[in-house]
């Protein structure tokens, strides 16, 4: 049985919790989320903690185990602090801006790219080349930043692009002269 799907998972203060038939509600400060639970696990929930168990003790249920437990983890994570991804635009007249829901790249094509934000994700420009994305989903906030960063991936020989805030892009060499 998986060893970090037996903990219990701590109930943050001012989180609500309601699980109804296979669906869990998390409800916080930043916003609610729900996830319909997989048939093999079996939820409890107390005053303070969730238990995650399996409903039967055969059959290959572990790995949905760990992932229900990171899954309900991450919902509680996000109701309550929420997550951030930061993007760094690296490139000459590389730039960004956002009004309402819509963020405009000019990322050095003939045309600006406008990508609609989709519901839940909050977006903020800092000095024309930093995204700030925020989200209490976690899973929708990877998903956003990945189709962001398609538009300009990070090449290896310039270095320009659409980068991670932290990544490191290892550098190629350029074609080489006559010998």
């Amino acid at each position: 049985m998986s060893r970090i799907g037996k903990r219990p998972i701590k109930l943050a203060q001012g989180v609500e919790v309601s699980f109804m038939g296979r669906q869990l509600s998390v409800k916080g400060p930043k916003g609610e989320l729900e996830l319909v639970a997989h048939p093999a696990i079996e939820l409890k929930i107390d005053d303070e903690n969730i238990y995650v168990s399996p409903s039967e003790l055969k059959g290959p249920i572990t790995p949905m185990l760990g992932t229900t437990w990171a899954l309900i983890t991450n919902m509680i994570h996000g109701v309550t602090e929420g997550f951030q991804k930061k993007l760094n635009l690296v490139g000459v007249g590389y730039r960004a801006s956002v009004s309402q829901k819509i963020l405009e790249l000019n990322l050095g094509f003939s045309h600006p790219i406008k990508y609609t934000l989709p519901e839940g994700i909050k977006a903020k420009v800092d000095a024309n080349t930093k995204i700030v994305l925020e989200s209490s989903n976690k899973q929708l906030l990877g998903q956003v930043s990945a189709e962001i960063q398609k538009f300009r991936p990070p090449e290896p020989y310039k270095g320009k692009g659409i980068l991670f805030e932290g990544e490191k892009i290892k550098r190629k060499a350029g074609k080489s002269g006559k010998t």
